[in-house]
């Protein structure tokens, strides 16, 4: 005899909110700063993932369809457009592909900033693989 108990995961949920946002910010900051210290567009990614990862644990399917209704085929796909314009972005000033370039501007607020063209290509790289991730994870979450 199977009974349907419903379980009270008010607590997991709550944090789970708390600690999403936390994991968000830091994987922020990974992508920002990975042309610097150690980084990145793939790293950002993974941990963009994760994210979302806990928010399925801790909630239904639906649910999280519904807050983050998010195509990531076509995530995929717009982060390897990204990817690759950059990469050929650098053909048009007659240097290898993939050569990148910086310059310092005035931004209000934030003074003198660097801006790389390497933060376009991390772009394209943290889309790819919050993309896939997320595809191969629901996708073995449907077959169960």
């Amino acid at each position: 005899m199977k009974t349907n108990v419903k379980t009270n995961d008010l607590i997991l949920q709550t944090t789970t909110k708390i600690v999403t946002f936390i994991i968000v910010i830091y994987s922020l900051h990974l992508f920002f700063s990975g042309h610097y210290t150690p980084g990145g567009g793939f790293i950002g990614g993974l941990m963009t993932s994760a994210a979302i990862v806990l928010l399925l644990l801790a909630f239904d399917i639906k649910t999280i369809e519904r807050t983050l209704p998010v195509d990531y085929i076509k995530m995929v796909a717009t982060g390897l457009l990204i990817a690759v314009l950059t990469g050929l972005g650098s053909l048009f000033y007659d240097v290898p592909f993939l050569t990148h370039t910086f310059d310092y501007v005035q931004l209000p607020l934030l003074g003198e900033t660097s801006l790389a063209t390497a933060v376009l290509f991390d772009l394209g790289v943290y889309l790819v693989v919050v993309g896939v991730t997320m595809t191969i994870i629901q996708t073995i979450g449907e077959t169960e």
